[in-house]
C-alpha cells in the first residue's frame, strides 16, 4: 500500500469560527515578503477526474452556484513556525496553535503577537504523522477555561483536556484512549460542532480492516460530550459517528449545520464527503466513487497528486480545503448537499498547506503551511501563518 509519506513527498468558539464568513490559512512557505501575490486559479477537477465515472452522490455534484467571494491577497501574520498543525479560536479573536513535533501550544493574536503558553505532556512522535495534532477551545471557555487536544502517546492516540488560565496551560486529563497509532494514518482533527459536541477524526493506523470494525475507534469520526463520553443520539450508542474512513484530517460544518469531511485516499482518489450518522464511507472496499451496496460515495474526489487534503473550513458558501501534496487551496462551492466544481488557488506558491480556518468576524481566512515536516524541503522554523482576504 502506498503510504502517506510517499504521497507527501513532493461552533462555539470553534463552531462560530467555522461558520464565520472568512477563511484562515497557515502555510509553511518560503520567502520573506510580508505580502505575496496570489496565483490565479490553476485548475479544476470533478468527481470523475482520472477516468472514473461519477455515480451516486458524486454524480449529483456536477454544478452549484458560484461564490460571492474568492481568495485574494495573502499577507503573512506570523513566521518561524515548525509544523503548525492545530488551530482553534479564543473568544478574544486570538488563536491557539499547536506544533506537531515540539509539543508546544502558542497564542497568536490578530496583530501577529505570538506567545508560548505551554508544552503538552505525554506526547510522543511516530517519525511520521503522529505527535501533537489538533486543539479545540471549549464552547464554555469563559467559565471553564478548557482546551481539548488530540495527540499521540506511548500506547496510542488519545484525546485529552487541559486548562488554559492565567496565560498558561495546566492540568492534564485523558478523556479517550485506545485509539491505535502508527507511523502514518493517525487522523487527528478535533472540532466542536454546532450541536456543542466534540468531534474527532481517527485514521486506520495502516490496518485497513479497522476502518470497517465497529468495535474499533480507528478509521472513524467520533462524537462525544465534553467529558469524552458517547454523545446522545450517536448511531451505535458508542463514540462512533461514521466509519469506513482511511485517514481523515479535515472536518467542518456549513451554514445549515451539515458536516463535511476531507480524507486521504491511497493511490487513486482523495475525497470530500458529506457525513451522516451511521454511514459507511467505504474504505478499504472503495476508494472514491464505487457502486458497492452499503457504501456512501464522496461528493467530490481528486487524484492524490492534486490534493492529499488536511484541514477544511466553510466560508462564504464554499468549502475551502488545504492540500499537502497538491500544494494548493481548493475552493468547492456547496449548495445544500451538492458540491460544485472545485477551483484551485495558490498552486505551488507556498508549499504544503495544512490548516485553514475562517477568521471570526472577518471576511478572511487563516492558512498554515507545514513544509518543515518529514517530507518538506524546508527546515524547522520555516513555516508560516497567512491571512487570506476574500474579495
Amino acid at each position: 500500500m502506498r503510504t502517506t509519506t510517499a504521497r507527501h513527498a513532493s461552533l462555539t468558539a470553534v463552531a462560530a469560527a467555522t461558520l464565520a464568513t472568512g477563511l484562515l490559512i497557515t502555510a509553511a512557505g518560503t520567502g520573506g515578503a510580508a505580502t505575496a501575490p496570489h496565483s490565479a486559479a490553476t485548475s479544476t477537477t470533478n468527481s470523475a477526474t482520472g477516468g472514473a465515472a461519477a455515480t451516486g452522490r458524486a454524480a449529483a455534484a456536477a454544478t452549484a452556484p458560484g461564490l460571492t467571494s474568492a481568495p485574494g491577497s495573502i499577507k503573512t501574520i506570523s513566521s518561524d513556525w515548525s509544523i503548525p498543525w492545530g488551530l482553534s479560536w479564543l473568544p478574544d479573536g486570538s488563536a491557539l496553535i499547536t506544533e506537531r513535533d515540539t509539543f508546544k501550544v502558542f497564542t497568536l493574536a490578530q496583530d501577529g503577537t505570538k506567545k508560548e503558553i505551554g508544552k503538552v505532556p505525554n506526547v510522543v512522535t511516530t517519525g511520521g504523522e503522529g505527535g501533537l495534532l489538533s486543539i479545540a477551545v471549549s464552547p464554555s471557555w469563559k467559565t471553564d477555561h478548557y482546551v481539548y487536544l488530540m495527540h499521540t502517546a506511548s500506547e496510542g492516540n488519545r484525546i485529552a483536556r487541559m486548562t488554559f488560565d492565567g496565560g498558561k496551560l495546566s492540568g492534564y486529563k485523558v478523556l479517550v484512549d485506545g485509539i491505535k497509532k502508527n507511523k502514518y494514518h493517525d487522523g487527528g482533527r478535533l472540532k466542536f460542532g454546532p450541536d456543542g459536541y466534540l468531534y474527532a477524526t481517527t485514521g486506520e493506523a495502516q490496518d485497513r480492516k479497522l476502518a470497517q470494525d465497529k468495535s474499533s475507534l480507528n478509521g472513524k469520526i467520533l462524537r462525544m460530550t465534553t467529558d469524552g463520553k458517547p454523545a446522545p443520539g450517536n448511531p451505535f450508542g458508542t463514540l462512533l459517528y461514521s466509519y469506513g474512513h482511511r485517514n481523515p484530517q479535515g472536518i467542518t460544518w456549513d451554514a445549515q449545520g451539515r458536516l463535511w469531511e476531507a480524507e486521504f485516499g491511497d493511490a487513486k482518489y482523495d475525497e470530500l464527503n458529506l457525513i451522516e450518522p451511521g454511514k459507511n464511507y467505504g474504505w478499504p472496499t472503495c476508494e472514491g466513487t464505487c457502486s458497492v451496496d452499503g457504501m456512501t460515495n464522496p461528493k467530490r474526489q481528486w487524484p492524490v497528486s492534486e490534493a492529499s487534503p488536511s484541514a477544511v473550513a466553510y466560508a462564504d458558501g464554499a468549502i475551502y480545503m488545504a492540500a499537502l501534496r497538491g500544494q494548493r487551496l481548493w475552493r468547492i462551492p456547496v449548495d445544500g448537499t451538492t458540491a460544485g466544481t472545485p477551483k484551485a488557488y495558490y498552486t505551488g506558491d507556498y508549499g504544503r498547506l495544512r490548516t485553514v480556518e475562517a477568521v471570526p468576524g472577518k471576511n478572511s481566512l487563516w492558512l498554515t503551511t507545514t513544509n518543515a515536516d518529514n517530507n518538506g524541503k524546508a527546515g524547522p522554523g520555516s513555516d508560516k501563518v497567512f491571512q487570506v482576504d476574500l474579495k
